[in-house]
């Protein structure tokens, strides 16, 4: 019980850091590239 506990804390913080990570990549991508803003002209 307390490891199927962990296992299920441990796959939504793994998939929360995930779709967080691409979340900001696309929307930094689609905001501040262009104006120069985030160090990738």
């Amino acid at each position: 019980m307390l490891q199927e506990i962990f296992v299920l804390i441990i796959f939504l913080l793994a998939v929360s850091y995930l779709v967080k990570k691409f979340f900001f990549k696309s929307k930094s991508k689609s905001t501040a590239c262009g104006s120069g803003q985030c160090g990738c002209d």
